[in-house]
């Protein structure tokens, strides 16, 4: 019994030292608080985002989960380079469609042109 009363004693002792120390009693005073973790590699900001940038995004975990303005940063960013492409690409389908139909119209004016060539043969 009085052994068993000497591990709780110091069970104690080494309990209350060891908040003590993790509170503010060391040498050194309280610990320093802790930097808040942030995005160490943010997306690029001088290039447009590629895949392996989106592919090697981490974001650092905070108390409940993601840190929400690094996520929704990166969203936006994304959002809207991908809206800048999809402008882009539908720019150049137009542009394309159209070039394919001036093809096309002069393609047909230039074979409407052969054939009256071909049936006086």
């Amino acid at each position: 019994m009085v052994m068993f009363l000497f591990l709780v004693v110091a069970l104690a002792v080494v309990v209350a030292a060891v908040t003590l120390a993790v509170v503010g009693g060391g040498e050194t005073g309280p610990l320093p608080e802790a930097a808040p973790e942030r995005l160490q590699d943010p997306l690029p900001y001088d290039r447009p985002v590629n895949r392996a940038d989106v592919e090697g995004l981490r974001f650092p975990l905070a108390a409940r989960g993601y840190r929400m303005s690094d996520v929704d940063d990166a969203l936006a960013r994304l959002g809207a380079e991908l809206a800048e492409r999809d402008a882009r690409i539908a720019d150049l389908e137009s542009a394309l469609a159209g070039a394919q139909a001036a093809a096309h119209g002069a393609h047909a004016s230039h074979v409407s042109m052969e054939k009256p060539a071909q049936e006086d043969q």
